[in-house]
């Protein structure tokens, strides 16, 4: 999927064959427009009233209207306000995300928001917001998995209509590889953290990877720069999650791919060590055993190590 934008000329005289996709995209949503109110008639959507709205809406400098294609298929549309007229109000809003109602249920939904997203966050935007209509429930609950959260319920400002307003913040994607060791009785090598976002908490060795390499490398790299262990190599996969953190100050989405490796029993070691703990704000570490693991009530994560390392071992 690809976006492209709708020139404010474009949309006051769109080309016919443009102009009729866009009509059949709008036509197939009759069930939404019927709850919007944003037409007549949401059975008969005619051509003439669809240029109308997208000119009414680029007439608005702060908005740009997005079209979201697939393999020369128009299958959305996206309209998205710089500036909201609150001046309390300095994020970016959603007004529209669209997609083909015979197109729906393929994922092409959660594509388009990850793309205006994107969008926004290379513009140097840190979040988004938007309304969803209080009679849309369905709506509300796609916002809420892709990670919006609920922040107020106010009448939309065109029509009085009852809404909810939700907020996400835009984090910069990251990927990370960390490396579960293993010493000979099955008890795990845990660093202790300090992230400003969520207090402290208890991980594997790991980080961010660097340029071009796959995550076994970036695991391998950043176990031997965080342990100097030189003689462990990154082994079967373990395990892959999402988690929002902070990194060095920046909000991050990070996908993470943990492998296992097995070894002594030791201690980091190494003059480097200080220097690397301090940049990646290690504040200590020691082994776990499964037990611990399960009945600690400090945070440790994932959360569900000690299942996953079990679950791996009993395949092993």
């Amino acid at each position: 999927m690809f976006l492209e934008p709708l020139t404010p000329t474009e949309a006051g005289a769109l080309p016919g064959e443009l102009l009729t996709e866009l009509t059949a995209l709008y036509a197939s949503n009759h069930a939404f427009h019927a709850l919007s109110g944003d037409f007549p008639d949401p059975a008969d959507i005619r051509p003439e009233q669809v240029a109308t709205a997208l000119a009414d809406e680029l007439a608005d400098p702060d908005v740009e209207v997005l079209l979201a294609r697939s393999a020369g298929r128009l299958i959305g549309i996206a309209i998205t306000l710089a500036t909201h007229p609150d001046p309390a109000d300095d994020d970016p809003w959603i007004g529209l995300l669209m997609i083909d109602a015979t197109q729906q249920q393929q994922g092409y939904g959660r594509q388009l928001a990850t793309l205006v997203e994107t969008r926004l966050r290379d513009a140097g935007r840190t979040a988004v917001r938007l309304a969803v209509l209080d009679n849309n429930p369905d709506a509300l609950t796609f916002w809420t998995t892709l990670g919006y959260d609920t922040i107020d319920h106010r009448e939309d400002r065109q029509r009085g209509r009852p809404c909810t307003v939700l907020r996400k913040q835009l984090r910069t994607p990251r990927h990370a590889a960390r490396v579960a060791v293993l010493d000979p009785t099955g008890s795990v090598f845990l660093f202790r953290y300090d992230d400003p976002e969520t207090g402290a908490f208890w991980a594997l060795p790991g980080g961010g990877l660097e340029g071009d390499e796959t995550p076994p490398e970036g695991a391998l790299r950043e176990l031997r720069e965080e342990t100097s262990w030189t003689d462990l190599d990154p082994g079967p996969l373990l395990y892959t999650r999402e988690v929002d953190v902070t990194f060095a100050g920046i909000p991050v989405h990070q996908h993470e791919d943990i492998y296992v490796a097995r070894g002594p029993h030791r201690e980091p070691t190494g003059p480097d060590l200080t220097t690397a703990h301090a940049k990646d704000g290690i504040l200590g570490w020691r082994w776990w055993t499964r037990e611990e693991l399960r009945t600690t009530s400090e945070t440790v994560w994932p959360a569900e190590l000690a299942r996953v390392l079990d679950e791996f071992e009993s395949r092993d």
